[in-house]
């Protein structure tokens, strides 16, 4: 009598979505939404085609993080330090940290400011101080497997966006066109838009913290130091199904303010309440309700990726205990540093700096200085002293030398059109 086969068990879909899906709903935070309004409101659909040019490029960077996270069960900033010049691993952290800390306060501000629309009785500093204290008390107290379980379902609050363009009518063969055809127009305001959209969504702060919690997440699971191809397939999974949801939602968004505020005239938008103010006469309360509750789902989800990548960042070059799976007593400096990026961006706004204002300039900054860490992902991937057997493929090399380019010529466009 012949055995009866064993059935290896079905894996749950949502189970497998970890770090990449977190990582790339995560991009779609406050500050990209009012990047992403702008091009909208300024250029109505003609920046519809970025979606579905940038998916495929941060779905290879990002799984090129993935795959250095999961390989050597460290951070980018370890591996960088072990491998190339420490100099190097200096400038990165320096660029990166400022543009971070502006990116955390405008995330700040713009989740304060539509929460006082929703409830004018409360000032918006006030809101903005309570999600400060609700943030830092989270991720210090709860353990790393209840705040990916959380960061999880807040992705879900992104769904919101796609609901906004349905509430007015729209023209299904203009969309097309705008989606599959190209138009860029040559002056300098188009090009800075397709940088910052380009470094909103392609940028540094996500490669860094993609590839720690690749590692931080297998520890959490207990799995072995050994990677498997099974490994590398759930891992391409999670941060394909997170890219695409990245760029499905941001190109709801920028049909939602093409549509409703670039026709409706209004064409410069300089804050996300901006953005969610200007849709309540034109598309009515529900698109202006949704869009404001969207952006704070999307900031409680974007600033523990953003302040955890600094510390992430921070931890690794001096060697200090990190990780959230850790307690606070076990890595203090970890958590200290985390909740000063935090402060800091809360502070931003109350000593005047505009970071909204700011923030147009750091998504450029972000598409100038991706590039050469793109060339140094590429350099880590294709090392087999590193990588071992799970180096890229041509696949992977082919979108990653596309982006790097695209990136480049759009960053020398840019000087160029000044």
């Amino acid at each position: 009598m012949e055995p009866t086969p064993v059935k290896k068990p079905k894996k749950n879909f949502w189970k497998l979505l970890g770090p990449g899906f977190i990582t790339g709903a995560s991009d779609d935070d406050p500050s990209g939404i009012a990047t992403y309004s702008q091009a909208g409101a300024g250029f109505g659909l003609s920046t519809l085609w970025t979606a579905l040019v940038s998916f495929p490029m941060m779905a290879a960077i990002q799984g090129m993080c993935a795959r250095i996270g999961m390989v050597t069960n460290n951070g980018l900033t370890t591996t960088l330090k072990k491998h190339y010049s420490k100099v190097l691993l200096y400038v990165f952290v320096l660029i990166s940290f400022p543009a971070i800390i502006l990116n955390i306060g405008a995330d700040i501000a713009g989740m304060g400011a539509v929460a006082n629309m929703l409830c004018p009785s409360v000032h918006a500093i006030i809101f903005s101080f309570v999600f400060v204290v609700l943030l830092i008390v989270s991720l210090i107290y709860f353990p790393y497997k209840k705040i990916a379980s959380v960061l999880k379902w807040l992705c879900l609050t992104l769904m919101l966006y796609i609901i906004v363009p349905f509430l007015v009518k729209q023209d299904g063969i203009e969309i097309l066109k705008a989606t599959f055809i190209p138009h860029i127009k040559w002056n300098n305001s188009y090009i800075a838009i397709l940088v910052a959209i380009l470094g909103t969504t392609i940028s540094p702060y996500l490669f860094f913290w993609q590839t720690s919690m690749e590692g931080e997440d297998r520890a959490e699971k207990k799995k072995t130091l050994m990677v498997d191809k099974t490994d590398i397939k759930d891992m391409r999974l999670d941060v394909n199904v997170g890219m695409f949801f990245s760029n499905f939602v941001m190109f709801f968004i920028i049909l939602a303010t093409g549509s409703v505020l670039f026709r409706g005239g209004i064409t410069t938008i300089n804050t996300v309440q901006d953005a969610a103010s200007a849709l309540k006469p034109l598309a009515g309360n529900s698109a202006y309700i949704l869009f404001a509750i969207g952006v704070i789902g999307t900031g409680l989800l974007a600033i523990p990726v953003l302040a955890g990548s600094v510390s992430y960042m921070i931890a690794e070059t001096f060697d200090w205990k990190e990780g959230l799976n850790t307690k606070w007593h076990q890595a203090k400096r970890f958590y200290l540093v985390l909740a000063i990026s935090i402060i800091i961006g809360f502070v931003i706004n109350l000593i005047g700096i505009n970071p909204i204002k700011a923030l147009i300039f750091t998504a450029i900054a972000y598409g100038v200085t991706a590039p050469p860490l793109i060339a140094i992902i590429l350099h880590i991937c294709n090392n087999k002293k590193i990588m071992g057997e799970f180096t890229n493929g041509p696949l992977s090399n082919i979108l990653g030398w596309i982006t790097l380019i695209v990136m480049t010529v759009a960053a020398i466009a840019l000087f160029a059109t000044m």
